[in-house]
């Protein structure tokens, strides 16, 4: 360890906003500078990443919050997790012959949730109006902003594809017939004037004109350009079959946006917030109780004893995940025993000097079928290749899936927000006419079998990858997260870990190698499980590889600073802000004063 960083970390008194693209980061503090709160600010952020990072995330996605409210002194979670249509049934989708929901078109839409999760939070708990958050974001879509290289590049792999399956996309995004180049500006003018018209919405108050634009969306203008664009809709997808959709007017005029409360967890010192097991969130918890028992901080933190238990304990925790999680509103989950410190102390004992190449879910009393289930699962699915049966235009949907975008906000007042927006991608289905968004892909992560807390049934929600994290101990809170679907969790508890165990500012635990593990089932299509595999950033050395690969890992060296997108905003007690972003990619960035 050092002190040299390839940043600042950010530090100041009055507000820090940080996030997975410059201009959505200048953005949110523009809206702090305006006397806006945190979640003000997360809402402008939110809306202008949907336009300037529209390969990871779209106003027809999904979006998970955890926040605090100084008013409150409350942690809450904020689910703008869309739920299955009515007719989402294993029959309807068997009929259709699949044994997978497609990760991408029709089949795979839930109710679009983003927008009204982000209305709801600015009614609540923010301060300015409607027309001022949703500027910037009708700004850039309107004028255009400096494409990033990876858009440009996704949008031209999909060109042919786009104008022979999907003309709606090609439409909004081949201007003048053809993909943008890297830093051209890429406009929007469809999703500028849907936004435009939203801010518009009358009302006499500002919760009035919030309230007015959420209908419009559920049942207006929104809401009918949507169905009338599904009413005839045959579109092509990564199943290779073209496929109508299931979604319904009703089912998006039902929906709303809830809060319910986050699950925690003590671990040294720290009481560590997540999601419920509707998202991959309590698998970061179940990590951390598993490695409690472990001398951590007598490790290396780059070393390779370090690596290969935290890789061991996420296995474990992560078979868990694929026994037991699902929508809690449908399902029992048997999370008092999967964060049981007994049951941690038998899945802790399992972690060998070798690599394991087993699922090995816990056995839980009276679940016990759900473990042999994803056993069985994982076995039959080993070795599947993502787009070996595939052809050419439908490998593209599969190799060029979109991501994910996250921010964490905190404002002079103490308000804290970290959200990891996702979905509605330009790669998940084709744009709406009329709209300039299309429809998001999470239905992939539902199982087309009986019996399964992921079962695919009307009303349920889909298991996301989407886990924002705040944490608080003696007065400090943090906020953190990152894109990268099954990586999510991951690269957060490598941070954290590191941050707890070593002393670590946040921009530091951010420059330090990363790794992850892909030894268990995949969340997207075609849902591969990879045993014993995992990816690591060089920097760790030669000697911590070699060693790695003696263990009996199968190891895949990624390019220097490629994995993972980190970002974390810390409150001190005095009133101190901090804040850091990972320098991979050369997008994310941290600002604040």
């Amino acid at each position: 360890m050092s002190d040299f960083t390839t940043r600042p970390e950010i530090r100041g008194t009055f507000g820090v906003v940080t996030s997975t693209h410059w201009i959505a980061s200048a953005v949110g503090m523009s809206i702090l500078e305006k006397g806006g709160n945190a979640f003000d600010a997360a809402v402008a952020t939110a809306l202008t990443l949907q336009v300037v990072e529209p390969h990871l995330n779209g106003p027809a996605g999904d979006m998970p919050a955890i926040f605090y409210s100084a008013d409150t002194g409350r942690v809450d979670v904020l689910c703008a997790q869309g739920v299955a249509p009515e007719a989402a049934t294993l029959a309807h989708y068997k009929a259709e012959g699949l044994t997978l929901v497609p990760g991408s078109g029709l089949l795979s839409t839930v109710v679009p949730g983003a927008f009204d999760g982000w209305m709801i939070m600015l009614r609540d708990h923010g301060t300015l109006s409607l027309r001022e958050v949703m500027q910037p974001a009708i700004d850039y879509a309107r004028d255009g902003h400096p494409v990033l290289p990876r858009v440009a590049q996704t949008i031209a792999s999909l060109a042919e594809f786009f104008e022979t399956e999907w003309p709606s996309s090609a439409k909004v995004w081949l201007q003048d017939g053809k993909a943008p180049e890297p830093h051209d500006l890429l406009k929007n003018p469809d999703l500028a004037a849907t936004y435009e018209r939203l801010a518009n919405s009358a009302g006499e108050t500002r919760e009035d004109q919030i309230e007015t634009a959420r209908g419009e969306w559920r049942e207006g203008f929104v809401a009918e350009a949507i169905f009338d664009y599904l009413s005839d809709a045959h579109v092509m997808d990564v199943s290779d079959e073209k496929h109508s959709a299931v979604l319904s007017a009703s089912d998006m005029a039902d929906w709303r946006a809830t809060y319910e409360s986050p699950l925690s967890y003590e671990y040294h010192g720290w009481t560590v917030h997540k999601t419920q097991a509707w998202s991959q969130g309590p698998v970061l918890l179940q990590a951390l109780a598993i490695l409690k028992g472990c001398d951590l901080g007598a490790m290396d933190p780059n070393g390779a004893e370090f690596v290969h238990t935290v890789i061991e304990a996420i296995k474990l925790a992560y078979a868990d995940r694929e026994a037991y999680y699902g929508d809690p509103d449908f399902s029992e989950i048997p999370m008092d025993v999967l964060l049981d410190d007994a049951y941690n102390a038998e899945r802790r004992a399992l972690i060998g000097d070798t690599a394991s190449v087993e699922q090995r879910p816990g056995r839980v009393p009276g679940f016990e079928h759900l473990a042999d289930a994803y056993v069985e699962r994982a076995q039959r699915d080993f070795n599947v290749g993502p787009v070996a049966a595939q052809e050419p235009t439908m490998s593209h949907l599969t190799e060029k899936r979109g991501d994910t975008v996250h921010l964490d906000i905190i404002d002079r007042w103490g308000n804290m927000v970290s959200a990891t927006p996702s979905g509605g991608w330009l790669q998940s289905n084709p744009v709406i006419p009329g709209l300039g968004f299309p429809l998001n892909s999470r239905a992939q992560m539902f199982w087309l079998e009986e019996g399964l807390p992921s079962t695919l049934a009307p009303k349920h929600r889909p298991r996301t990858t989407l886990t924002p994290s705040l944490a608080e101990k003696d007065g400090r809170q943090l906020v953190f997260g990152t894109p990268g679907g099954d990586q999510q969790d991951q690269w957060q508890l490598i941070w954290f870990l590191r941050f707890v165990h070593f002393g670590m500012g946040l921009q530091e635990c951010m420059d330090q190698p990363l790794f992850h593990s892909m030894h268990f089932q995949g969340s997207f299509f075609p849902r591969e499980v990879r045993p014993g595999e995992m990816m690591i950033e060089p920097n760790v050395g030669e000697d911590v590889i070699a060693e790695l690969r003696a263990r009996g890992h199968v190891l895949t060296v990624a390019e220097p600073w490629t994995v993972g997108r980190l970002t974390a905003a810390l409150r001190e007690p005095d009133g101190l802000l901090r804040a850091a972003a990972t320098p991979r990619l050369m997008q994310a960035y941290a600002v604040g004063r």
